[in-house]
């Protein structure tokens, strides 16, 4: 007798994996949390966080959107004008610093820059890119939208039972004066790049660990029975500044973000990992869910990776709600993604 003689199938590659198709791979994942129809859920993140949002809605469950669109405004529009994409308008928070620092402007709305991008006498928000495709019409109400952003930013925290938050990047860019972080390089999205102004910052695993414990404290602060389901993107990088091959970027990254996602819902009762990394990564899977430009997620691998979602809480606790999807709505459904727009950057690609 050893200790492995008593592990579940689950726990070995042959029983598990090798000897399954790859369609018939569960027990990926052991939810802690038993969500329910009615509760809130509010999510943010990198752009594949997008679909976790439609997912549950699509399925009967409360997609928590505390900054809903003006009545009346078509779905395309929703779309270009980034509502019902998080559950407040913050556009694609990528970063776990990012995330940080939305929390504490949130909490604290008098510390925020009062930076705007001018363009063509438009104005943009350097924390909000592309929230509004053609800018806005003042600073003033770039403000505005910002500071009500942030207050349905808060409220989604402070009413929300559950936060979903999918971990997208390690590279980051900061205002090496006043030390606080943009979602994009200036220059990209908008604005005007300054060499003495605009800093890249690689983030090592002890700063991404840091940034995100502080955000998950400072949010039970003010609603101490939230509970986090972590995620990481699949999705590979657009174009690495690290002067590294854009692949081994990719696998840094990610491989960092995995490591903090892992860690804290190892170590705290409440959060969770959920593997969509692994889900669409792995080489068990065989590449089947990308697009051919092999960093798309394609329609069938969201929706795979969002019945993996809910077949593992059927089966940790039983048909307690429906779980049919209204595939059709979920695989149509476009992204809102920011850093694609570095393609266009690629000399290669021109």
């Amino acid at each position: 007798m050893n200790p492995y003689n008593e592990l579940p199938p689950c726990a070995f590659w042959k029983t598990a994996v090798a000897q399954k198709s790859m369609f018939d791979i569960s027990e990926l994942w052991q939810p802690k949390f038993k969500i329910l129809p009615e509760d809130k859920v509010a999510s943010y993140g990198s752009c594949f966080a997008q679909h976790i949002g439609k997912a549950l809605q699509n399925r009967g469950f409360s997609w928590f959107i505390s900054e809903p669109a003006p009545f009346g405004l078509s779905e395309q529009s929703k779309t270009n004008f980034n509502f019902d994409v998080f559950s407040s308008r913050t556009g694609n928070i990528y970063t776990t610093s990012l995330l940080n620092q939305w929390v504490r402007w949130s909490v604290q709305p008098d510390t925020i820059p009062c930076e705007s991008w001018c363009i063509s006498n438009r104005y943009y928000d350097p924390f909000r890119p592309a929230i509004e495709p053609n800018g806005f019409l003042s600073h003033e109400e770039m403000e505005s939208s910002r500071k009500q952003t942030l207050r349905a930013f808060y409220e989604s925290i402070a009413k929300a039972d559950y936060f979903v938050f999918t971990l997208g990047l390690t590279e980051s860019w900061f205002n090496s004066v006043e030390g606080y972080e943009y979602p994009m390089c200036p220059g990209t999205v908008a604005g005007t790049f300054d060499d003495n102004t605009h800093g890249f910052r690689n983030q090592q695993f002890n700063f991404v660990l840091k940034q995100l414990v502080e955000a998950l404290e400072l949010m039970r602060t003010f609603n101490s029975n939230l509970k986090f389901i972590l995620t990481v993107s699949p999705v590979p990088l657009t174009a690495t500044k690290s002067g590294k091959h854009v692949l081994t970027a990719t696998m840094q990254s990610k491989s960092i973000l995995r490591a903090v996602a892992g860690q804290l819902a190892d170590n705290r009762a409440y959060v969770d990992y959920f593997p969509s990394y692994e889900i669409v990564n792995s080489p068990v899977f065989k590449g089947s869910f990308f697009e051919p430009n092999l960093r798309s997620v394609n329609p069938y691998g969201v929706n795979f990776v969002m019945d993996m979602f809910f077949s593992c809480l059927r089966a940790k606790f039983g048909d307690y709600a429906r779980f049919d999807a209204k595939n059709s709505v979920l695989a149509n459904q476009k992204n809102a993604c920011e850093e694609e727009l570095l393609d266009a950057f690629g000399g290669s690609a021109k």
